[in-house]
């Protein structure tokens, strides 16, 4: 499959908008590992094989086990992500498919117990992000390298 077209270069605008939201989330309460994993999760989601590689190998080079990494696409049936692991997971599927579902008041209150109110917005916010990214490398049609 090609791309359509290098969208950093089409728009040099909207991608500034993006990046400085990309680096928003670095700052924020969310600990980098489990970034990682939300970011991994959402873009297998949403279908983004660009995504998915990038967010993978960087998990793997920042000492993520290739254990979790393969069991994350079943991570409710797997026993190797923690409470707040599966809390902030289960909360990132529900916000990335919004279109075609809700967010609970009974996965709110469980999300809860795991994050404070500061870290779930921040969350939220991660979420957002990567589905940006996605919609982006989707619809262009964007490749990982050496495919």
């Amino acid at each position: 499959m090609e791309p359509r077209l290098d969208y950093y270069t089409a728009s040099p605008q909207a991608l500034k908008g993006m990046l400085m939201l990309e680096a928003t989330t670095f700052g924020l309460s969310i600990e980098n590992p489990l970034l990682e994993l939300i970011k991994i999760r959402v873009s297998q989601l949403n279908h983004c094989g660009f995504c998915t590689d990038m967010h993978s190998m960087a998990a793997r080079q920042r000492g993520e086990s290739e254990r979790r990494l393969f069991a994350l696409c079943v991570w409710r049936d797997a026993p190797f992500f923690t409470a707040r692991e599966k809390a902030a997971l289960a909360w990132s599927e529900s916000v990335a498919a919004l279109p075609t579902s809700t967010v609970s008041d009974e996965l709110f209150a469980a999300t809860r117990v795991e994050f404070s109110e500061q870290e779930l917005v921040d969350l939220t916010m991660a979420v957002s992000s990567i589905s940006g990214w996605n919609r982006l490398a989707v619809s262009f049609r964007q490749q990982p390298p050496n495919a």
